[in-house]
């Protein structure tokens, strides 16, 4: 089924656009703090919500930037896969904070305000806003929940109750010119599949739910054909 490949919302478009959000003007750098090659990746600039950043990193939240503190940001930015990776307290960098908060506070009960349908018997769930996904058979947590990266702004992850109706477990993209392994199509072209790209890189995919190698295997294994799928809320930024 070759012409699969070429559904709209794939998993990760080729030359994906940096994002630069919440960066105003050129930033100086910080000079004098190790290497001329540290020195020319960290900005010397504070960022917005550069408290917030600081606090959630636990270092002193003065609200000022310094070589520590954007060598501490920029580490974060890089284990994460935030672009442009510079140190800068911005609003990607804020927002995938939040969203890291928001899913270990999920815990192993991430279906608590039953958003997520409990009559459907086996569905996977995949909650936007907080941007994981999980399994579950009525209201028995069958897997995760796990983090997922979906849809940006402007080919956003539909919401709605859906089915999976086909599956390919080494899809080629033809349309991307990606692989798309353990692809599980279950709206117009939108799959479960997974990338080697962090679940927090930015923007997010171009409509599909990726997932971390191991995590789609796992819902490889515990899926088939016409089981359903839940999608709901709203990936934040978008």
């Amino acid at each position: 089924m070759r012409t699969m490949g070429k559904i709209r919302g794939a998993g990760v478009r080729r030359g994906a656009v940096l994002s630069v959000a919440g960066l105003v003007a050129a930033p100086a750098l910080v000079l004098g703090t190790g290497t001329a090659a540290e020195a020319a990746s960290c900005t010397a600039s504070k960022g917005p919500y550069q408290k917030q950043v600081e606090k959630w990193l636990k270092r002193t939240a003065d609200g000022k930037q310094s070589a520590a503190d954007c060598k501490a940001i920029r580490s974060f930015q890089t284990a994460k896969g935030i672009t442009p990776n510079i140190g800068y307290a911005g609003p990607v960098t804020w927002r995938t904070m939040k969203t890291i908060t928001a899913q270990k506070a999920a815990g192993k009960t991430p279906n608590k305000a039953k958003k997520c349908p409990t009559n459907k018997g086996r569905i996977a769930c995949v909650d936007l806003t907080r941007q994981l996904s999980w399994i579950q058979d009525g209201t028995k947590l069958k897997f995760g929940p796990v983090p997922v990266r979906t849809g940006r702004n402007g080919d956003e992850t539909r919401t709605g109750a859906t089915k999976i109706y086909w599956r390919n477990i080494d899809h080629w993209s033809t349309l991307y010119d990606v692989r798309m392994p353990y692809a599980q199509f279950f709206d117009g072209g939108q799959a479960f599949h997974s990338v080697t790209k962090s679940m927090y890189n930015n923007p997010g995919s171009a409509g599909c739910v990726n997932m971390r190698p191991a995590d789609a295997k796992s819902y490889w294994n515990l899926l088939k054909n016409g089981d359903d799928v839940f999608v709901y809320g709203r990936k934040p930024g978008t």
